[in-house]
């Protein structure tokens, strides 16, 4: 008779098989979507072939290599980003200056990382000095020559600088790429850190042009005050400023076409230099077919409350003017103020259903901190990934077969114990790999096959040790459990050590080291499981058979 210990421990290793089978399986539908009602033939459904194999596929993720995709590297323009900040730091020196009342010739940057401040009085070199210097941080070097103070940014801080710019890229590359529906996507530093590149891996992205653009995008967005406008050509716009735009206006051109004998002529107006808010008071931004009908697309965004704020007090004070929707320094429209506006608006143009998507993502990730450019590109097709899953299946499957002919021929009846142990561990492998949400690779498959390997060895073990029990004159039952018990330091020494390998594989290794890395640990922990636990419980159940002679056993 089943005892109660073994009875739990069969219970435990049933209900692990149904969770890793409903995991690679699942879900299974019990409702009718229609009705809601229950219904078996929705439930009969779930069960064909057809849709155990389709469930199979969305549950076990697929990387590049076996679904095919896009491998793209990347340089971050690290330079745009200094460059960025020190045009920001000459324009803040001169704030600053002013504000102080310190009078000062010009301050210009005559190279990257450095800015000058040309004085008509010497005297108060030392006071420019730590107004600006105080401003600027310890980041800056300060020197003099002549009736010059220069500010020069240290190579630490540069450096500084340019890996926060590649890190932001890589935030914002994501938001993007993810924001588009691609599942599964790679992206991580590649090559030595001072090149600033990017690896970008897009599983099932065959045609990576529309992500590319999407990705180099601009997405600065300005909503300005118009001062005057539209005017037919940039010359016209300026004559009405006098000939000269002052420092406070600029004129900018629309993306609306003209009416007339000409449409493809742009429209240009004048605009406060000072925008009303900015794509960084932006909390969201949506695409939507346009109000005016047709194929036509709109974005409607709304603002965070400290923008909003903003925006609500300059619609009040400017109701009947227009305000400009400036989108990468292009006026994409200039709508009448009719009433105040707190927290929402619209962008409108000529934009298609994929261009306004597209525009939405870019806005909603925010900007990129300096420009990308494109060094590599690869695509591997769905065939070519069709023929690695293949390959990589018809591996695994002869290794397993040979390894299960083997076991059956030195162990006989307890070598089925193992091959039973082994496909369990498989199906636990799978599973795990849906848990964690990893990604199934090349080299994961290579990790499966290795994990065959070391899973025979654990029966192996613990086989040849209850052998040398027997042959010491141990009953059966004796054996099974001295064999167990004194292999198990062993068994646990080998998974703990190889674990131990595998997770600095996992830390210092990139994408494909990484996805072998994981099956491996995957397989070692389910291995502990199969090995120790199932088949000591199968072992066990064929000893507690009533009838059932305890003299020998088949090993």
């Amino acid at each position: 008779m089943m005892s109660k210990s073994l009875r739990n421990r069969s219970l435990v290793i049933v209900g692990v098989c149904l969770a890793c089978a409903y995991l690679l399986f699942g879900p299974v539908r019990l409702m009718d979507p229609l009705t809601g009602q229950f219904s078996w033939s929705i439930i009969r459904s779930n069960f064909t072939a057809t849709q155990l194999k389709a469930n199979l596929a969305a549950n076990i993720k697929l990387g590049l290599d076996l679904k095919g995709g896009s491998h793209l590297i990347l340089q971050v323009q690290t330079d745009d980003a200094l460059r960025s900040i020190t045009d920001g730091n000459v324009e803040k020196a001169k704030d600053l200056l002013k504000q102080a009342g310190l009078a000062f010739k010009q301050a210009t940057s005559p190279g990257l990382g450095q800015v000058v401040v040309e004085l008509d009085d010497t005297s108060k070199m030392e006071e420019v000095k730590k107004k600006i210097g105080d401003d600027f941080g310890p980041g800056w070097t300060i020197s003099t020559a002549g009736k010059n103070v220069v500010f020069t940014i240290k190579t630490e801080e540069a450096v500084s600088l340019r890996e926060r710019a590649t890190e932001q890229a890589m935030l914002v590359i994501d938001n993007r790429v993810n924001a588009l529906g691609v599942t599964e996507n790679t992206i991580q530093r590649h090559g030595p850190p001072q090149n600033y590149q990017i690896l970008l891996q897009l599983p099932g992205v065959s045609d990576p042009e529309r992500v590319k653009n999407l990705i180099r995008a601009e997405s600065r967005l300005e909503l300005k005050l118009v001062s005057g406008g539209p005017f037919g050509s940039e010359d016209e716009a300026k004559q009405s400023l006098g000939g000269t735009v002052p420092p406070d206006k600029e004129v900018l051109p629309a993306s609306e076409r003209r009416s007339g004998p000409d449409p493809a002529s742009k429209q240009f107006y004048v605009v406060d230099r000072t925008p009303v808010i900015t794509g960084a008071d932006l909390r969201r931004a949506d695409a939507r077919p346009s109000s005016m009908g047709g194929n036509q697309y709109e974005i409607l965004f709304s603002l965070r409350a400290s923008g909003a704020d903003r925006f609500f007090n300059t619609t009040s004070a400017n109701i009947g003017k227009s305000l400009a929707i400036v989108l990468n320094n292009e006026i994409k429209s200039a709508p009448n103020i009719k009433g105040a506006i707190r927290d929402s608006g619209q962008i409108e143009g000529d934009f298609t259903r994929e261009e306004a998507e597209d525009l939405a993502l870019t806005l909603n990730s925010g900007a990129l901190p300096a420009r990308v450019v494109y060094l590599e590109e690869r695509t591997v097709g769905p065939s070519l990934g069709a023929d690695s899953i293949r390959q990589g299946i018809v591996s695994s499957l002869v290794g397993l077969a040979g390894v299960v002919l083997v076991v059956l021929f030195y162990y006989r009846f307890s070598g089925l114990n193992a091959v039973i142990a082994l496909i369990l561990n498989l199906v636990m492998l799978l599973a795990s790999l849906r848990v964690v949400g990893a990604v199934l690779t090349l080299p994961g498959i290579a990790g499966v096959v290795l994990t065959i390997g070391m899973a025979v060895d654990s029966n192996v073990l613990i086989f040849e040790r209850i052998r040398e029990e027997l042959k010491l004159g141990k009953v059966v039952r004796s054996a099974v459990s001295l064999g167990f018990d004194r292999a198990f330091i062993t068994v646990l020494d080998t998974h703990v050590t190889t674990v131990v390998s595998a997770m600095f594989l996992f830390i210092f290794g990139t994408g494909p080291i990484r996805g072998f890395a994981v099956t491996l640990v995957a397989g070692l922990v389910a291995n502990m499981f199969t090995a120790i636990f199932v088949s000591r419980t199968i072992f066990d159940y064929i000893l507690s058979r009533e009838g059932r002679s305890q003299e020998s056993l088949s090993i």
